[in-house]
Formats: C-alpha cells, structure tokens, sequence
C-alpha cells in the first residue's frame, strides 16, 4: 500500500489499519462466522435440548437458534456469491417467528446486493454495528510486545468447569458469577470446532480464552482475565498464543469481531489484526 509523506498522526494509523479484502477472503470469514454460531448450537442442544437449539442452511448461510433471546440468534453469511432470494427470506422469517425471535440478519458488505434489496422491501432496520478484523498467519511477535510472567496453555476435557468458571469470573467480574453466566458459556467450551486456552499467573487460572476453527479461519472469542489479574499482559499472552496455536492448526487467518472503536479492537490492532470490513446486523421492525 502506498504511503502519504507524513510526519504521523492520522495518516499512518489509516496506513497501519487499513486492509483489502475480496469477495472469496469475505466469504470465508463469513463462513467462519456462521459456523462459530452452528457448533454453538449444537453443543447447547446436546448440553440442554430443552432449549430447542437448531439451524438452517439458507442462502449460503447459516440460520441460528439456540434458546429465548441468546445473541447467537441470527442469520450469518447469506448471499456470499449468490443472490438471495425472497423465498429465502421467508424461511427465515418463518424460522425466527415460530421460536418467538425477532429475525436477525447479518449484512456483510461484499454480500450479494440482492440481499440488501430484500431487507429494504421488507423494512429490515440497522440493530447495530460489527467490525470483522483479520490477522494473516504465521503472525510473529513484535520486539516491543512482552508477553508478561502468564503462562497459557490448553485446557484439558476434564477441566471444562473450571475453564468456564475462570471465563465467567473475568466476564462478569466477580468470583462468583451467575449460573446464568456459566450455561450461555458452556457452548463454547464443548463446541467441535472450539480449542480453549488457559493463562496463569502466580499457580492460579488467570483468565481463558477459546478459538473456532473452520476452512483454515481461526475465530478468537471468550477471553477474559480475572479482576486480580488484570493488566498484567493476560489477554496479550493469550492473543499471541492462540495466534501461534492456529498456524499450527493449519489455519492462514485469524479473525475476530468486535464493537466499533473499541478497547478490543485497539489491542488486537496492537498484534497485527486489521479491519476487513464493518458489517451490519438488521433486524426487522416491528
């Protein structure tokens, strides 16, 4: 990418931030995406069928369920290099409604603009907004980055509650979070395509984090860092590592999705993760 003549400031932080992305590299991360949303909800069904937890294939994407009111609740990926059509639309109208959920669509910007077409007709609005970043692997550790004193390693099969119970107190925290707290994270950590990381600090679990792997795209999500353990480079150790872990899964992309100028954003920006593009979940009007 050609640089401006710059002294700093706003020029060379567009320059550092800023990322190309085509259609095929969007698709495969919206597919990444879909899928994270997928294994959740059948893990969270196999976990607790009571919550009626299913999906749908439509439109090249993924329509997910998994319970009254869970954010996962939504359709990923659609129109990915193929038009939508209004038929698909209905069905996944049809899907939402009888669950009692108000449907859900994420509207990435490379998508087919059939797609934006059909929202418009059938008076979807803006919910909010998602910034999708992406880091290409192997991805080294610069020279000004020290990882700290954490230690991170992989969690066992037998250590699913504690992992669980370390990621719930970060989130929430406290030492000890609602019940609520732990089941909406459970999913994560029986997820197929999940591998989930502990860092410890001086003998004790200091926080965890957990990445979702899919068509060589690794997804970063759930990590925290217990209150005791905060600024002490929890989350940087475990960001790089799940960075080297996914290489060695044989993955060539790290992704990860958050809010709009956040404090999340800017410390993966630090690792190296650039913004590939801002999509926007839609949901209908009532």
């Amino acid at each position: 990418m050609a640089s401006c003549p710059t002294g700093g400031g706003l020029a060379e932080t567009m320059e550092r931030t800023m990322l190309f992305v085509d259609l095929t590299t969007a698709a495969r991360l919206e597919a990444a995406q879909a899928w994270r949303g997928v294994y959740y909800a059948l893990a969270h069904g196999s976990l607790e069928p009571a919550s009626q937890s299913t999906v749908l294939a439509v439109a090249g994407g993924q329509v997910i369920y998994s319970g009254p009111g869970l954010p996962v609740n939504r359709a990923i990926g659609l129109g990915m290099g193929a038009p939508a059509t209004a038929e698909d639309l209905d069905s996944i109208e049809e899907f939402f409604r009888s669950r009692g959920e108000r449907p859900q669509i994420d509207l990435c910007p490379l998508a087919d603009e059939s797609l934006l077409a059909l929202l418009r007709e059938h008076n979807y609005g803006i919910a909010r907004f998602a910034n999708v970043l992406v880091c290409p692997l192997p991805q080294s550790i610069p020279p000004t980055v020290s990882l700290g004193a954490a230690e991170v390693r992989r969690a066992k099969p037998d250590e699913a509650d504690l992992w669980l119970r370390v990621v719930a107190q970060g989130f929430s925290g406290s030492e000890t979070p609602p019940e609520a707290d732990l089941r909406i994270l459970a999913p994560n950590f029986y997820s197929e395509n999940a591998l989930c990381f502990f860092a410890w600090l001086d003998g004790e679990p200091a926080g965890g984090g957990a990445m979702y792997t899919h068509d060589r795209v690794a997804e970063f999500g759930g990590a925290s860092t217990r209150v005791a353990y905060r600024r002490r480079g929890v989350q940087t150790a475990l960001l790089y590592h799940r960075l080297a872990a996914a290489y060695a899964a044989g993955c060539d992309l790290a992704l990860v999705v958050t809010e709009p100028g956040s404090a999340s954003q800017k410390n993966v920006e630090r690792a190296g993760f650039r913004l590939a593009y801002t999509k926007t979940i839609m949901d209908l009007a009532t």
